[in-house]
This record gives structure tokens, sequence and C-alpha cells, in this order.
């Protein structure tokens, strides 16, 4: 219980290649001794960067902080495609590519909202069994597809067999089909070489943490009050009395959407929203 209390908050790990994101929780919990470890935003085990773990009481929040959008810089090989949509997979199509592709000219036509088909194999459930498991056993599903907004996207290099690019997207896009859908809007075929997440919300690859880090106790665990980007009330014994109890109270604060209410020392006891301008318990941190 003291671990929990001395190491609650959110970690943001650098996640390297050839680890699962759970790899990375199960790592962490060991060298921490916590077992009450989550994580937000799954990466493959090819792509690396940003991780966002959240540890003790801030697992109860894991879903403010995966509503965020994500950035990534991806590498693309041309010319064949995958089962996988990138180079773990097996080559299903290949041809030739053109000489002259305008890289730019493609990539700007997708800074764009559009409909985009998930990929097989992807942990998304289809009456209920995920989809990895239908291509294991080699059925056929008609995927679904999911609106998506790509809001940022540039080209970072590019020769004749690759290029790499930087792009700002919403929750949910899978980097691997926005890469496919490239290919296909001008009849070639692309697939992902690397994937590196820089960015999710305001969690960036600067401030992370590599396992190694961890190891040798050079990391900062960030509190969850600091994390959520909500207004704070400081509770007199009145008030922290009512929010200990989960009792709804009126809201003469003006609050919008969420609230973080806090004891007289800063510790955030509990998060209220606003419901018909009420003020109702959200979520209850500081309970245990």
């Amino acid at each position: 219980m003291d671990n929990l209390k001395n190491y609650s908050g959110i970690l943001i790990v650098n996640k390297e290649k050839g680890m699962t994101s759970r790899d990375v929780v199960n790592k962490v919990s060991k060298i921490l001794g916590i077992k009450k470890i989550g994580h937000t935003g799954t990466l493959d085990p090819m792509a690396e960067g940003v991780l966002v773990l959240t540890i003790g009481r801030a697992t109860k929040i894991g879903e403010l902080l995966t509503s965020y959008e994500k950035e990534y810089v991806a590498s693309v090989n041309i010319g064949y495609i995958t089962d996988t949509l990138d180079t773990t997979g097996k080559i299903i199509k290949e041809k030739t590519p053109c000489n002259n592709i305008d890289y730019n000219s493609i990539i700007n036509s997708f800074k764009k909202t559009y409909l985009q088909e998930v990929p097989i194999y992807s942990a998304v459930k289809v009456k209920g069994k995920k989809l990895y498991e239908y291509a294991r056993e080699g059925i056929n599903i008609e995927l679904p597809k999911k609106e998506v907004t790509i809001k940022e996207i540039e080209l970072l290099e590019s020769n004749k067999k690759s290029f790499k690019f930087r792009c700002l997207v919403s929750k949910g896009t899978y980097i691997r089909s926005l890469i496919r859908d490239m290919g296909e809007s001008i009849n070639e075929y692309f697939v992902m070489s690397s994937l590196i997440r820089t960015k999710q919300g305001n969690f960036s690859i600067d401030y992370a943490y590599t396992l190694k880090d961890i190891e040798d106790n050079k990391f900062k665990i960030l509190q969850i009050s600091d994390v959520l980007k909500y207004p704070k009330i400081v509770m007199d014994d009145k008030l922290f009395k009512k929010i200990s109890n989960g009792v709804v109270i009126d809201n003469t604060y003006n609050i919008d959407d969420k609230v973080l209410m806090m004891d007289k020392n800063n510790n955030l006891v509990a998060i209220y929203q606003n419901i018909n301008n009420k003020l109702r318990i959200y979520k209850m941190i500081n309970n245990n």
C-alpha cells in the first residue's frame, strides 16, 4: 500500500521495438514492485515511442488519457503490400512502382477526415471475436470502417524505394491503414516499415523514459492533478466531507465539464462532472 501511494500517477515510457505494450507494463510492474499498472493507447510490437502508463490510483482515469490526438513518424517501403500492412507480414501483392511518384501531393491529399478500414491484424472485435483471430483462422470477414481525421501530415524524406512522413491524427487512426490507403489512391503498393509515436496528447517522446532509465531509478511520476487539464477546487472541511461521501452538489462554480476536487494539502480526492448543472461524482480517486 505504501508503494501504491508513493507511485500513483502517470509514467511516460519510450517503448522499444520487439515488445508488446503488455510486456512493458509487466516489466515496469516488476521494477517498481506494483501490480496495479495499466496503459493507454496500445503500440504494436514493431512500433516504438510514447506509451502512457497509469500507476496505482491513476488506473482509474485511463479513459481520460486515451481520447487525445497522437503524433507519429512513419517510414514506408514501396512496391509491395503484406497481409499485416507492415514489413513483419507475408507479401501478398507486389509490382514495380512508377518512377515519378509525387509524394508531397499524395500526403497533402490525406489531410482530411475519412472512413478508414480497420486492418485485419488488429484487436478490434467483430461479433465478440478479435479481427486477428479471424485472420489466423483464415476466415474472411467484412472489416469495419471508422471515421478518422488526419489533422497534420508532412513529408520528411523520400527516394525511389521509400519515404518517411510525420502525422498528427485522431484517436483510433491506424497508420498502417493510412499508408495502404495512400498507395491505393495512386494504384501503388505501400507498406509500413517503421513507426514511432512521438506524442500522445500532451505527452512527448522528449520526456519519455526508457526501461533502463526506470531500472536505474532515473524517472519521474506525473501527478494525476498535473496531467488532467481541468479546473481545481480546493475544499474546506465541510465540502471535503460531502465530496468524500460522493454527495451531489450545486454547480455554483460554473464548471462546464469536469473538475478536480482537491484537499487542503493539494491532494486529488475526486473528479466531479457537470450533469444538468449539478456536480456529480465521476471518479473517486483518494478513497483507499
